[in-house]
């Protein structure tokens, strides 16, 4: 599967803080549950990637 490949899995995502210092990407789909842990620079270079391709999908540069 690709980044452009649709699928019929449906997801829930929350994103938040930890008690740890970290930034918690969880995501839960039947049968998976996947907490992906980030420091805040790494949390903040993705923040960055998701701003530019939101960009990108709507034209801006």
């Amino acid at each position: 599967m690709s980044i452009n490949s649709e699928s019929d899995i449906t997801t829930n995502m929350q994103i938040g803080p930890t008690t740890e210092g970290m930034v918690r990407i969880y995501i839960e789909a039947e049968g998976i549950n996947l907490p992906m842990d980030f420091s805040p620079e790494e949390a903040l270079e993705i923040a960055e990637e998701l701003s530019a391709a939101a960009k990108m999908v709507a034209g801006e540069k």
